[in-house]
This record gives structure tokens, C-alpha cells and sequence, in this order.
């Protein structure tokens, strides 16, 4: 019987590594995600009832969780040198030239050269193929020990795949996280009132420091392997080899990587990437160029920092220095008050920036910034530009939080002990009334064309508008006395308020604004309730057992429909005629049941959002990122990175006549 379940359990922990490196190294799984879980649970279960055989490689332990007492010190068994930086295509002539006189003028080489990830350093120790310590780079001689930590990431095998395994070797690479999930992370700290994140480093860096690493698991931390530590194990002569061992062992690498014969391919490489940044799903600040024999990156060796065979290209930065002007703070729709740093107008990676969001209050205490003080500021794709840090104190008052709203004058505090952000519980204030008019009118709202920030603010001046239930009792007259509005104008907008009246429950829910709830969130309580009257009178109980709303969010609507100011703007919103009900959100047909779709590129037929609206109707879902799990990848003009990665993963990819056919 013993025999027969230890069997048992190493057989599914060997499926179960099989399936991790299928579905996060190769991106092409085998079983769907029902299957793996079944898998999962049976050995959870073996494991529990005999834990005896439960080893420290098992693919449970990457959730097990559990609070470390603290971080001990680990010393690595070669040590990890940092990079010298070349900021031009002169400087990397200059580097190959001190290479060439290094080798000698007849020697033949070549490169391999790689994305440089803005991440973080780590060292895995594998021993016989088992994964036995993880570090941080730390001084380079030694790091802090987070084995328990790295555990959790997927992408990082706890026992090599192979035949030929090494008895020792130490692979270094970068432990990162990906675009996405770094804003997911924000998201859900300003949803729960917790300091944001600088950039996806700090918060890889501040992940990999927790001591539950029960959290680390849910933060979908990711790694990419590139070096070579300690080895003893089967000769390996140059990198591009070891780079195809990394594959076979089950670790990910660069797939950007490339071979180069000589220095003019590595150039092309570097311009290449430096066009194309944007479209790498992480964040990345250069390449990184690697001389690739082994035996002659032992001839030249090392300097006192950094290896003399290998150097960073550095891409140009998209940071500028420039002074702040004034601090400003800015009331958002649920009473936040958010400071911004104005600042003297300075180009950065091809912007003019005058502003930067400085976060919260915290974050103003944590940089020390003054009025008058130099600073950095960074910008990244078409995120808001942020202070990165204080160049030069020059402001000689410390900056005050002010005591009241700059748009209603009333006092501002925190609610809760502890919690980060400043509010505005005044519910009259005019700049939170403005915010939330803008949130209720926008297009995954209440969709009203024509009622933007411009024409919301006029009428809140005019007080035509006091609350969201006055947009449906605005009359011709009041429209044609604000600015550029002639009796065509106003019509229109008095046609899209009235269309407006119609949207199924799931947009109201969100176009309220109630705190914690996004848009999935507002399609789910109006699927579960299907009228605002139930989901008015809903107990906490009933909202908390629901699985995608989770207690915070319970809490929240459960508040908000406490307030008699609230149910008073629900009865004037339905004496007015608008629909309470999800009725009209029923799905028209049932031939895209189960199918998922993502959009990418302009469509011509229809707007994103229609093309997305149509979906549902059809019974489909619809998706921002391409994955395995993606039905269809709809191109129109223009489509970017997540059609390459459609093509990659094999995703059905179809046009938007196409598309329109099997919503006929």
C-alpha cells in the first residue's frame, strides 16, 4: 500500500512539472486548467495523508506560504560581477575595440547579445538537478537567502528537466514582472488605499522581501536565466550553447536572444530593440552583449566590478531632470485628495512634460520634495510621468499638507488609522460631483455622447447639475445657454441621455462609481442579483460569498447603499426611467458561448467597445491579453505586439469581417 501511494506521488509530481514547463516556458499547454487543478489536489491530498513522502521539490510547496523569520546571508560560489554601461554606438565600438586588442588582432570571435531586463539579480543553486538555494545578488560575494520566496515562481523549475544534469551549477538571471501585472498590483493597492509601486523593479524587489511568501505566489513574479555561475557538469563551450541547455533543463531565456558573427550585427541588434521597446511585455533599458566562447571570456577575465568580456548597451533614458514649480493637489470622484508635482516644462522621451503625479502625501515624506527642488522625472510608454527622486534640495520649506479641499474648502482626513490616502468627505463638493458626472457618462458607463469634462464642468458652475440623477432632468433651454452650443448640439445631447436610459444594470452599477468596484466586478453583482432592488437590499453574507467580490468589496456596496443620499439618487434614477434591471444584457444568442476574444489595431466597422458589447450579446467573453486560453485574436489596421503574440502561441487570428459573420 506504502509503496503503491509513493509511487503514486511522484508520478504526479512529474506531470505536474511537465505541465508547469509546457504551459510557462513553452506557452503551449496540454491540459486545461480543471485538469491541472484535479492533478494538483489529488497530490496535495496523497501528501497531506502521508507526509512522509512530501519532499521539498513537490509543486505544492510554491503556495504552501508561511512567514520567514527574517532573511539569512548566502554566499554565492562565484561571484557575481555587475556590468560596465555603454550609452552610444561610439562607446560600444570603443568597448569592441579594447575586446579586439584584448584577443589579439587575428582572433576570431563572436557574440550573443540579450534584452537587458530592468529587474532583479538572482542565483539559483541547483545540486544533482535539485533547486537548493535562491539568492539575491546583493554585494556580488553575498546575497540574502529567498529560496522560500522564489519557490512560488512558476517559470522556475524545483527540479531540472533532463538526462545529463550537473552535479552543481549556478544559474544566474532576473526575477521581474511583467507590465500587466505590475499595473494589475497598483490597482488593487489605490483600490485598498496602499502606497503604489515606483515601477515593476521596486515591486519585484518588494515582493522578493516578504517574509509570507504566500503573498509572493499571488504577486506572478517571473524569471528569465542568462548566466553562468559555478558548473560541474558536462563541458560547455560558449554561451549560445549554454542558452540551449537552459532551455533543456526547463528555464526560460531571452527569446529576443540573437548570435552575432561580428560588432555591425550587434549594432543593428541594439538600434533594432531600441525602436521596439515598447512592444516587450517587460520592462527593459538596454542589451546586453556577451563575447561568446567560454574559453576566451576566461583569457580576458575580469576587472576589480565587472567582466571584461561582456558590457551593457544602455538605451537613451526616458528621464529628465527639472525643477518643481508648485505641488498642486487634485480631488478625484470618491474624495481622494492627489497631489502633483507642476513642473518647468522639459522634454522627455519625446514629450513635453509640465506635470507628474507624485502619488499621495506618503510619497511626497518619502522623497523629501520641495517647492523649488531639482528633480528626476521618468516616463515609461504612455504612463502618467512620475518623480523618481530629489536631485537637488533647493526649496527651503518642506512641503505642508494642506487642511482642506482646494475645491470646497471643507476639511480633509483620513478615514481609517493607518490608511494612506487624504479625502474629501464632503458629497457636495463640486470637483468630486464633476469627477463623478465624467465616470458616469464615459463610454463602459452610461455611454452619453457629447457630455464630457468641458460641458459637465459648465453645468456644474451653472448648478444645472448637482447630482448624477440631474443628467436626466437637463432641458434644451439649459444646454443652449453654455458655450458653442447651438439647438443641434444640444439635441444630440439630450438624444444620447435619453439612449442612456436603456443600458443594462451591469453599466449603472459601474457608471455609480461605488468604491472598490470596477467594471468585471459591476457584470458580476448584476448577474448574480439581476435588479438594482435586490442588490440594494443584498446582506453582506450574500455579497462576500460570492467569489469574485471578496469582503472589501462587500463592505463597500453594503456602505454605499447605507447612505440616504444614495437610495434617494436610486429612486430619482428610476423615476426618471432608467433601466434597473440586467433583463436587457441577456445573451441574444448562445454561438459564442465559451469562446474568449481579444481585440487588437483600429476596426473600421465598429468601435472597440461595440465590437466588445457585440461579444457579450453573442454569449462570447473577451479578453485584454492574448494567452493560450484566447479563441480569437481580432486584427484590424495597425495591430501590434498581441498579434505576434497570437501567431507565437498558435491563437486563431481572424479579420473584422470575419468577426461580424459569427455575430450574424
Amino acid at each position: 500500500m506504502s509503496l503503491r501511494i509513493k509511487k503514486e506521488i511522484e508520478q504526479l509530481k512529474a506531470k505536474l512539472r511537465k505541465h508547469d514547463y509546457l504551459y510557462y516556458i513553452l506557452s503551449q499547454p496540454q491540459i486545461s486548467d480543471k485538469e491541472y487543478d484535479d492533478l494538483f489536489a489529488r497530490l496535495k491530498s496523497l501528501e497531506e495523508a502521508h507526509p512522509q513522502y512530501r519532499t521539498d521539490d513537490s509543486p505544492t510547496v510554491r503556495v504552501s506560504g508561511g512567514i520567514s523569520p527574517g532573511f539569512k546571508t548566502v554566499k554565492h560560489g562565484a561571484g557575481m560581477f555587475s556590468l560596465d554601461n555603454t550609452y552610444s554606438i561610439d562607446e560600444l565600438n570603443e568597448w569592441e575595440g579594447r575586446l579586439r586588442k584584448g584577443l589579439g588582432k587575428e582572433a576570431v570571435y563572436d557574440y550573443v547579445v540579450e534584452l537587458k531586463i530592468d529587474g532583479v539579480s538572482a542565483n539559483l543553486t541547483y545540486v544533482k538537478g535539485k533547486l537548493t538555494i535562491a539568492a539575491t545578488r546583493g554585494d556580488g560575494q553575498t546575497g540574502e537567502d529567498v529560496t522560500a520566496n522564489v519557490k512560488t515562481i512558476r517559470s522556475i523549475p524545483l527540479v531540472l528537466m533532463g538526462r545529463e544534469l550537473p552535479d552543481l551549477v549556478e544559474i544566474r538571471g532576473e526575477v521581474y514582472m511583467d507590465k500587466r501585472d505590475f499595473v494589475r498590483l497598483n490597482n488593487e493597492r489605490q483600490e485598498n488605499d496602499e502606497l503604489l509601486f515606483a515601477n515593476p523593479r521596486n515591486a519585484t524587489s518588494g515582493s522578493l522581501k516578504l517574509l509570507d511568501s504566500s503573498i509572493v505566489a499571488k504577486r506572478h513574479l517571473n524569471f528569465l536565466a542568462h548566466s553562468l555561475g559555478i558548473y560541474e557538469g558536462k563541458p560547455v563551450k560558449n554561451q549560445w550553447e549554454f542558452l540551449g541547455l537552459l532551455k533543456e533543463w526547463g528555464l526560460r531565456t531571452d527569446r529576443h536572444c540573437v548570435s552575432c558573427r561580428d560588432i555591425e550585427g550587434v549594432l543593428a541588434y541594439c538600434r533594432k530593440w531600441q525602436e521596439k521597446r515598447e512592444e516587450v511585455p517587460y520592462e527593459i533599458d538596454g542589451a546586453v552583449v556577451k563575447l561568446n566562447s567560454f574559453s576566451q571570456q576566461k583569457h580576458l577575465g575580469f576587472t576589480a566590478k565587472s567582466p571584461r568580456w561582456a558590457v551593457a548597451y544602455k538605451f537613451p533614458a526616458r528621464q529628465a531632470t527639472t525643477e518643481v514649480l508648485a505641488i498642486e493637489v487634485n480631488v478625484g470622484r470618491t474624495g481622494v485628495i492627489t497631489p502633483t508635482a507642476e513642473l518647468k516644462p522639459v522634454e522627455c522621451a519625446g514629450v513635453i512634460i509640465s506635470h507628474a503625479t507624485l502619488h499621495n502625501f506618503d510619497e511626497i515624506k518619502r522623497l523629501k520634495i520641495r517647492v523649488g527642488d531639482w528633480v528626476l522625472i521618468e516616463r515609461a510608454g504612455d504612463v502618467i510621468p512620475k518623480v523618481v527622486k530629489v536631485i537637488q534640495q533647493k526649496g527651503k520649506e518642506e512641503y505642508a499638507i494642506p487642511l482642506r479641499c482646494p475645491a470646497c474648502k471643507e476639511k480633509i482626513v483620513k478615514e481609517k488609522e493607518g490608511e494612506v490616502a487624504y479625502r474629501c468627505l464632503n458629497s457636495d463638493c463640486p470637483a468630486q460631483l464633476e469627477r463623478s458626472l465624467l465616470h458616469f457618462s464615459s463610454r463602459d458607463a452610461m455611454d452619453i455622447e457629447g457630455l464630457g469634462e468641458a460641458v459637465i464642468s459648465q453645468l456644474v458652475k451653472l448648478k444645472y447639475l448637482q447630482s448624477l440623477a440631474d443628467v436626466y432632468k437637463l432641458k434644451l433651454e439649459q444646454l443652449l445657454k453654455l458655450e458653442l452650443f447651438k439647438e443641434k448640439k444640444a439635441n444630440n445631447l439630450l438624444s444620447g441621455i435619453q439612449k442612456s436610459k436603456s443600458r443594462y444594470l451591469a453599466r449603472l452599477i459601474f457608471a455609480l462609481g461605488i468604491r472598490h468596484v470596477g467594471q468585471k466586478a459591476a457584470y458580476t453583482l448584476a448577474g448574480e442579483f439581476g435588479s438594482m432592488d435586490k442588490l440594494m437590499h443584498a446582506k453582506l453574507e450574500d455579497l462576500d460569498n460570492i467569489p469574485e467580490i471578496g469582503l472589501i468589496m462587500a463592505g463597500s456596496v453594503i456602505d454605499y447603499f447605507s447612505l440616504s443620499r444614495n437610495k434617494k439618487l436610486i429612486k430619482e434614477l428610476k423615476e426618471s426611467g432608467v433601466n434597473m434591471l440586467q433583463e436587457g444584457f441577456e445573451a441574444k444568442t448562445n454561438k459564442l458561448t465559451g469562446k474568449t476574444f481579444v481585440f487588437t489595431g483600429e476596426l473600421k466597422g465598429f468601435s472597440r467597445h461595440e465590437a466588445e458589447e457585440s461579444v457579450r450579446l453573442s454569449g462570447g467573453k473577451f479578453s485584454s491579453s492574448v494567452s493560450s486560453k484566447t479563441d480569437f485574436v481580432v486584427a484590424g489596421e495597425s495591430a501590434g505586439t498581441k498579434l505576434e503574440k497570437a501567431r507565437e502561441l498558435g491563437v486563431k487570428i481572424i479579420g473584422e469581417d470575419e468577426l461580424k459573420e459569427m455575430l450574424k
